[in-house]
Formats: structure tokens, sequence, C-alpha cells
């Protein structure tokens, strides 16, 4: 079960997940959440072979990545700061997020953050939980939010330099801006 705690490498990750599996509305259109073996193979097909193999050999990857994807998504969402540092705590003690350093080929040392779980999504609630944290530690607990854009309740993750991100993905993000163009060209 290896997974990095590269915090770009698993913030695409922790969005996909939480809004494949939480997100009744993306880009403007009705998306039914998958469930079971369903959200298994749609997120599988995302993370990646390694994980894709790693999920099938867990009869209940599904219901327990629904279970992450939620607790995730809750974490994000957390009105407070304090109330967001101690989902994120709890969901680190939860999956038993511990560091260690490895060396991979060709890369220096650099730290990983297993889940101690026995399974692949407990390996990955650790990783995810600990890439929040450090989030939160290097740039704010504001960086996390819900799609402005209409009809969409999507998550993202914010890593720009300043600060800005306020949509989903590029998607949402044309259509708001149409949606401003055209209302300018009404008045």
């Amino acid at each position: 079960m290896e997974i990095a705690c590269n915090v770009t490498r698993q913030v695409p990750l922790i969005t996909e997940l939480v809004n494949l599996a939480t997100s009744q509305r993306r880009g403007g259109v009705a998306t039914p959440c998958p469930r079971g073996d369903d959200l298994v193979a749609a997120f599988a097909s995302t993370a990646g072979d390694r994980v894709a193999t790693a999920l099938r050999d867990d009869s209940d990857a599904g219901e327990r990545l629904a279970e992450l994807a939620g607790e995730l998504r809750e974490a994000l969402l957390a009105e407070r700061a304090a109330d967001q540092a101690a989902l994120i705590n709890a969901m680190i003690r939860r999956y038993g997020a511990q560091p260690y350093l490895v060396e991979d080929v060709g890369q220096p040392f650099h730290l990983h953050f297993h889940g101690q779980g026995g399974t692949y999504v407990e390996a990955m609630g650790g990783e995810f939980a600990t890439a929040l944290a450090l989030i939160v530690d290097g740039y704010g607990a504001e960086r996390f939010g819900r799609c402005s854009a209409d009809r969409c309740d999507a998550v993202y993750v914010d890593l720009t330099r300043n600060g800005s991100r306020r949509y989903c993905g590029p998607a949402c993000t044309a259509r708001a801006k149409s949606a401003a163009y055209r209302g300018r060209l009404r008045r």
C-alpha cells in the first residue's frame, strides 16, 4: 500500500473522490453518485492502475470509499477553522496516519503518511487526512470550498498562490464567466 504524501498529488484524488461520492450536481448537471463497485470503478479510473488493483482486492472498498468521501467533504466544508481542524485531527487519529521516510527509485527521501488500517482505503484515509492538515498548515483553513458556480455542489482545494480559486474546475469557471458576461450585456 504505497501512497506518497505529496500534497499536490493527493489534492486531485481527494476532490475527485469527494465529488464522485457526495456531489449531486456537478457542472450544472444533476449527477447521481455511484455506489459500491460503481464508485470503486469510477474512482479507480481517475486514480490509476495501482489504486484500481488495490481497490479491487477489497470487497468493501465501495462502502469504505463513500464513508471516507463523506468525512473529507465534512472537513473541507466546515464553516469554522476550529471545526475543520477537529475533523481533520479526528481523521488522522481514526486512520492512524504515521509519518515515515521512504526513498523511491530516482527520488530523495520523502515522507509517507499511511493509515495503519488493514485496507487500502484506510491507508488512503491516513494520507488524505494528513494532506488536508498540511494544506491548512501551509496555506490556511480557508483554502477549501464549495464551487461558486450555479447548480454545482462540487468541492475544490485551492493551492493557488493568491488563494483566488472559487470553482471546482475549468468547466464551471467558464460557465460562471459566460453567465456574468451575459448578465453585463443585459444591463
